[in-house]
């Protein structure tokens, strides 16, 4: 097809090595535009890992994409207009994928690029992330009372109104959408501003939800919920006064969250936990980083910035972390959502995926890391 939703684009994908580690990049995508692909706690990966899936601004609107990892092709699999604020995650039987569309959940298949409405937020309200339930029959999401009349916000290109948005503490709500009917169910509601959607992808009535702010100002960050009973509760309680702790995700079992953090005298940490609130273990670095993430095979990468802008990288040990070693060279601006480098580990720990503007346009990029781990530079 020559335009829309099915056109086929030729293949953008290079392989560079970094000048940092001699370590081998593959550049995935390359269009004068932002492309770059799902929040770091969706897997955008289907049909065996043969495929990944990734958002593109293409045509000045934001469409979901498909690239073969095979000959580097890509699908167009929506055709929105103007759209500027898609969001998206993967059912688990890889058939479906889920969309936000402005107010609405939009059930798209996989096979036939068929479209279907799901859910509408009520009127003065706006959409969160999505994540689906890991028995795959429902989709979760949060929705926020819409403040943008009172407030000014524009949380996604430099967090505009983020401190301003918690302290007027909006009516929130965790909703259930089942994905056979489109009924929806309310899970959990305050009045505090609720995002960060995450789902076990083991346990369909676990997940986790945030109180979102700046990260010292919130009451608490991370929460778990049973939705079985609707009971909600704190996971890692701060150890001091106005410490950092988020960026949250479950790691593979399904019961063990990772996430990573600041202590007041600036030190980095990232770590793991799991949601009764045992086993809680961290490690500490002396260098600023925006997301960490965890593969559950002893291994975690994180995204520095400021004066280390490179992926850095730890390996378990005989029990502890080797490491940072830099795996490959960054250089992200971090300027918007759009732009963070959100990297994450494949399913079998082998490489990371990663998004970065290092030349001008977001871009994704996949690097192997290396069996010899010793071959990488320490910081």
């Amino acid at each position: 097809m020559d335009k829309g939703k099915g056109r086929i684009w030729p293949a953008e994908w290079s392989r560079y090595t970094d000048r940092f580690t001699g370590i081998e990049v593959q550049q995935l995508t390359n269009y004068k535009t932002h492309s770059y692909h799902l929040y770091f706690t969706e897997n955008g990966w289907y049909d065996g890992e043969r495929k990944l899936l990734f958002f593109s601004d293409r045509g000045n609107s934001t469409n979901l994409y498909s690239l073969s990892m095979q000959d580097g092709t890509i699908t167009q699999l929506t055709d929105y207009r103007e759209e500027h604020e898609l969001g998206a995650c993967l059912s688990p039987r890889e058939d479906l994928v889920l969309l936000k569309v402005g107010g609405s959940i939009v059930q798209l298949r996989l096979d036939t690029l068929e479209e279907r409405e799901l859910y509408t937020a009520p009127e003065g309200f706006k959409i969160g992330n999505l994540n689906c339930t890991a028995d795959g029959r429902s989709v979760m999401t949060c929705i926020q009372e819409d403040l943008s009349k009172q407030i000014r916000l524009d949380l996604g290109n430099g967090y505009v109104g983020h401190r301003e948005l918690m302290e007027a503490a909006p009516q929130s709500r965790i909703i259930r959408v089942d994905l056979s009917s489109g009924e929806a169910e309310v899970m959990y509601e305050a009045r505090k501003f609720i995002t960060h959607i995450n789902t076990s992808p083991v346990h369909p009535w676990l997940m986790t939800f945030c109180h979102e702010g700046p990260w010292h100002l919130v009451d608490h960050r991370i929460w778990g919920l049973d939705l079985r009973t609707g009971e909600a509760w704190k996971i890692r309680e701060r150890l001091e006064p106005s410490e950092k702790v988020g960026h949250e995700f479950f790691y593979p079992d399904g019961e063990t969250i990772g996430y990573h953090g600041f202590r007041v005298n600036g030190t980095n940490f990232f770590g793991r936990i799991r949601y009764d609130n045992t086993e809680m273990e961290e490690t500490e670095f002396d260098f600023d980083t925006w997301h960490s993430h965890a593969d559950g095979y002893g291994q975690a990468v994180v995204d520095g910035k400021g004066n280390v802008r490179t992926l850095c990288v730890w390996r378990k040990d005989s029990g502890t972390y080797d490491g940072p070693r830099v795996l490959c060279e960054l250089r992200c601006s971090f300027h918007s959502q759009k732009v963070h480098a959100h990297p994450r580990f494949t399913a079998d720990g082998t490489k990371v995926l990663f998004t970065s503007d290092k030349n001008g346009y977001a871009n994704l990029y996949l690097v192997e890391l290396p069996d010899a781990f010793s071959m990488l530079p320490k910081l």
